[in-house]
């Protein structure tokens, strides 16, 4: 799969391959544009590729005549990608009650629970499809909800501040009206009594204004006390849900006995208001629709989750059944003809209620081996990988979600940033990854730099867990792109544990010049340690002086300060007088001389491995900064152009430049096994252009 993409953030163009069904990396420093090749691969294939914009270069933004925009080619053929990145770690792990978002679909519902799921579903769709295209159920359930909401439930009956109370409580004044309001009836008992109410209610505090009616300008004055009488009464609110009560208990009818009905009728025309034995009666009929609309509810989205281990199905089967014995004020025949299709499929699944419990226990199983086979997963990992955490899938059935535990504390963890530093945040986060990839089987994984800030040891676990189990519990033989700076999983993946991998791994360089990233394939023998490097520099055509420096790494590298590695400290000192470091310091000053004898024995050892050494004359070499300059754009490579930028001798306040030329001059921070440089050109371009500045400020200011 060769996949182009062009103009996004500082990549003008960048070819990459992926080799399909394997591990994919690719090897960068920092700062070539990792991140923005995951991103710009992610952003093409989410919300038709419209994130894109967001990479438009800096360059462009401003001026872009040929409306040059991001693009991307080559991703035709896959339709769904996830990355592992920071924005990963930071919204999707860690949440308050579980440590990754849907638990339960990552760890539990596989292929085989899917299966199991589907046939559970199937004994019990029978039920379930009595409420589908049923408008009179779905009606019946709808009023007898609304009806139910008007009166809220205390300790000690129904809350004074329901709705339904509160309209009820001051007595029906749509059908008695106070006395001196009988010129309004007209108005309060028509259909739009609530809005004439709020309207008239609306112009009282105009009537203080004149004596003239805000709204007919007639003489009011002997008529305001009447007019704001109105007010007083009526409360459009308090009647709209009068209105409303009244109008869904009349909707529900015959659904209702005709002795409940009738009280029902009677309780909203009451003139006066509630009475105790009203309120207990409406407390009787709140607790009835609510516990008969449950049990529809329940049936409505029943699953195997209901049937509780240990629990008989056939007896949880009965007690679902609705028994209108008990529901005396909903037992009528109406309510007795919506329910008997439900009744009669329950007895149904009751003949089948030992298939149903096989699968029930079946699924029950499946889902306790799952869980323990992902949790002794996890945790062996954290074992392994020097974690005092732990992982407990808890919670019943489709409640499931994975918590995090401390091995000295038994009570699970609220989420984890609090308690994880930044690296075990790291760890669970790419193996929760893991789990997910595994869940939604994407065609295309990429993981952004994910273990660089490991030490060596964790960075191996890690590697192991993703790809070095069965196929079917790791991302082995899976598409997966990393991009890293971090050689060491080229080392363990394709040389120092290659047969481990099984040759999974394909892993290129990704060379960044001038807004253009090209890649150079890099295969087991690439991977070599510094001796067979310097070896190799030896019998090249290279200038004496780069082979020099090959030379005292070589000796530092292996811990040899011995006379060959004095005379070359000496001689990328400029000493014309070499110093012997092995020896005291001379009243704390510095040195004493190489003893003659050793300097000879040095440099003759030397030119075993170059030809024609002569200290004095390379001493010359090096102290001319014409031959310098030339060596140094000579050079072919930002490797070499370092060392060489180091004989100059030039101040350097830039921190992280000088970080580098201390890297690759000394062997801090740096593997004994590496990428040839020669070939590799592991130095960003940004250095080696800051080298370039020093060295022609230094030659202006010699003019």
């Amino acid at each position: 799969m060769e996949i182009e993409i062009g103009y996004c953030n500082n990549i003008d163009h960048a070819r990459i391959s992926l080799v399909e069904n394997k591990l994919n990396i690719k090897f960068a420093p920092n700062g070539t544009g990792k991140s923005t090749l995951a991103k710009a691969i992610q952003y093409s294939l989410d919300n038709d590729g419209s994130s894109l914009v967001e990479l438009t270069p800096f360059k462009l933004r401003e001026t872009n005549p040929e409306n040059i925009t991001p693009q991307v080619i080559g991703v035709d053929t896959i339709e769904s990608v996830m990355c592992f990145n920071e924005n990963y770690v930071s919204q999707i792990v860690f949440k308050p009650d579980e440590l990754v978002n849907n638990s339960f679909d990552i760890f539990i519902r596989n292929e085989t629970y899917k299966e199991l799921e589907g046939a559970i579903n199937n004994l019990i769709s029978k039920i379930k499809n009595l409420f589908l295209n049923n408008p009179k159920l779905e009606i019946l359930i709808s009023n007898l909800k609304d009806l139910s909401a008007a009166f809220k439930l205390t300790k000690t009956g129904i809350s004074k501040t329901s709705s339904g109370i509160k309209c009820l409580s001051g007595g029906n004044k749509i059908q008695h009206i106070p006395p001196n309001l009988e010129a309004f009836s007209s108005f309060i008992q028509s259909e739009v009594n609530v809005s004439w109410i709020d309207w008239q209610i609306k112009g009282y505090s105009f009537l203080d204004l004149s004596d003239s009616c805000p709204f007919c300008t007639s003489d009011t004055s002997e008529k305001k006390e009447t007019i704001k009488q109105v007010g007083e009464e009526y409360n459009k609110s308090v009647i709209k849900n009068l209105v409303e009560l009244i109008d869904v208990i009349a909707s529900l009818g015959d659904y209702f006995t005709n002795d409940a009905k009738a009280k029902l009728t009677a309780i909203t025309t009451l003139k006066n208001g509630l009475e105790r034995e009203h309120e207990a009666f409406l407390f009787s009929v709140k607790t009835q629709i609510d516990n008969f609309v449950g049990k529809l509810e329940t049936l409505r989205t029943l699953s195997g989750f209901e049937f509780k281990e240990g629990e008989e199905v056939s007896d949880k089967l009965q007690s679902y059944k609705l028994d209108l014995d008990f529901f005396s004020e909903l037992n009528s025949d109406k309510t007795q003809e919506a329910i008997a299709s439900i009744n009669a499929s329950i007895d149904e699944l009751i003949q089948e209620a030992g298939v149903l419990k096989g699968k029930i226990n079946r699924r029950r199983r499946e889902v306790q081996k799952v869980i323990a086979r992902y949790q002794n997963e996890i945790n062996d990992f954290l074992t392994y990988a020097g974690y005092k955490y732990k992982v407990k899938i808890a919670g019943e059935d489709g409640k499931s979600q994975l918590k995090l535990l401390h091995i000295d504390y038994s009570e699970h963890l609220n989420g984890g940033n609090q308690h994880l530093s930044f690296g075990e945040r790291n760890a669970f986060s790419i193996i929760l990854f893991m789990y997910e990839c595994l869940s939604k089987n994407p065609d295309l994984i990429i993981l952004d730099d994910p273990i660089s800030s490991f030490d060596k040891n964790k960075k191996y676990a890690i590697l192991e867990m993703l790809f070095r189990r069965d196929h079917k519990l790791c991302l082995k033989s899976k598409t997966v792109l990393m991009l890293t700076h971090d050689i060491e999983p080229l080392i363990d993946t394709l040389k120092s544990l290659g047969s481990s991998f099984r040759n999974q791994t394909s892993a290129t360089f990704l060379k960044y010049s001038c807004g253009t990233i090209t890649e150079v394939l890099i295969e087991k023998d690439d991977i070599q340690p510094f001796p067979q490097i310097c070896k190799y520099i030896f019998t090249s055509d290279k200038h004496d002086i780069v082979k020099l420096i090959y030379l005292r790494r070589y000796y530092e590298i292996i811990d040899d300060k011995g006379d060959v590695y004095q005379v070359l400290s000496n001689l990328f000192h400029k000493r014309p007088r070499p110093l012997d470091s092995r020896e005291d310091s001379i009243d704390g000053d510095q040195y004493p001389e190489m003893e003659e004898d050793k300097f000879e024995k040095g440099c003759t050892q030397i030119k075993n491995d170059i030809e024609g050494f002569e200290y004095q004359f390379k001493l010359r070499q090096i102290s001319d900064s014409n031959i310098l300059e030339t060596l140094y754009n000579d050079c072919q490579n930002g490797y070499e152009k370092l060392q060489i930028f180091r004989l100059f001798e030039l101040s350097v306040n830039n921190s992280v430049i000088q970080k580098f030329i201390n890297e690759t001059y000394h062997i801090e921070n740096e593997f004994i096994c590496q990428l040839n440089p020669d070939k590799f050109d592991v130095i960003p371009e940004y250095v080696v252009e800051e080298c370039n500045r020093h060295i022609t400020q230094g030659q202006a200011e010699n003019l």
